[in-house]
């Protein structure tokens, strides 16, 4: 009976993260100094055209913030978000876009982190947002 069960949660996990003809084997967002760094890995990409990262806090919506072309099948991808830095009590949101070669796309499953953030970094990142 305990193979059996482990054989239906393999199957369901599977049928969970086919997304847009890309298997993803995780997404992971984790702080890196004082950024974030997301990182995910496929075993199979079909037709997948690239993905796109988006990401969000408690206040916004999605936003598109980088654009990574699909490697193929079996690959690790790394991306550092450097403009995670305006607070340290805000909690970002990240998931991936997958967009196929027909342009339909899907979106994974989401990933939160909440950066640890040096006064400097924040002070800065407020002075630029002033200037937008």
């Amino acid at each position: 009976m305990k193979l059996l069960l482990t054989k239906v949660l393999v199957v369901l996990t599977f049928i969970g993260t086919v997304l847009a003809g890309a298997f993803i084997d995780y997404f992971h967002a984790r702080t890196e100094n004082e950024n974030v760094r997301l990182e995910w890995k496929t075993s199979a990409e079909n037709s997948v055209k690239h993905f796109i990262i988006e990401r969000k806090t408690s206040q916004s919506s999605f936003v598109d913030i980088a654009t990574i072309e699909s490697k193929g099948d079996n690959s690790l991808y790394s991306y550092v978000d450097e403009s995670a830095y305006k607070s340290n009590d805000l909690v970002f949101v990240y998931r991936l876009r997958i967009v196929d070669n027909n342009d339909q796309y899907t979106h994974s499953s989401q990933a939160s982190v909440s950066p640890n953030i040096s006064g400097f970094k924040r002070t800065w990142g407020s002075i630029k947002a002033m200037f937008r």
